[in-house]
């Protein structure tokens, strides 16, 4: 399935790029989430009439994901949840707990842009989180997990 992409997707492309994709990942997530259009005739001329608002839309994405992540750069959380006297947790720490703990302490965060490579945190202890605001910007937060008293 060829696809014009209407914004820079992680290890696809970028604005602009005509890219050759599986069937059902263009059909069931790229074209509905607005990322990308079908490569018609139509569609191509569509898009070049348009170009200039498209880049100047992902600019403006771009630098408010960059002024964002200069507002969490060094930012710190805690997250207090139900522990054992080892310091394993009842359950866990996920992506939504910390999204809400930022929101929180006044850094809104979206779940979605939480990134936890290795799961849930299941012990207490300071780890460092990435966060990915945009295609291009990410950063390492710290997220520190204490047990409630």
């Amino acid at each position: 399935m060829q696809l014009i992409l209407l914004q820079k997707v992680t290890n696809l492309g970028v604005l602009g790029d005509k890219v050759n994709v599986k069937p059902g990942y263009g059909r069931n997530f790229l074209v509905p989430q607005g990322k990308a259009v079908p490569a018609t005739a139509a569609n191509l001329a569509e898009f070049e009439a348009k170009r200039a608002d498209y880049e100047a839309k992902a600019k403006a994405s771009h630098d408010e994901a960059e002024s964002r992540s200069a507002k969490l750069e060094g930012a710190s959380v805690t997250v207090k949840a139900n522990a054992s006297t080892e310091g394993k947790l009842f359950g866990s720490v996920g992506p939504r707990d910390i999204a809400d703990a930022f929101t929180a302490a006044g850094f809104p965060l979206e779940k979605s842009e939480v990134v936890m490579g290795e799961g849930p945190l299941r012990n207490i202890g300071e780890y460092d989180v990435l966060v990915k605001l945009h295609a291009d910007v990410e950063i390492t937060v710290k997220v520190v997990v204490e047990a409630e008293a």
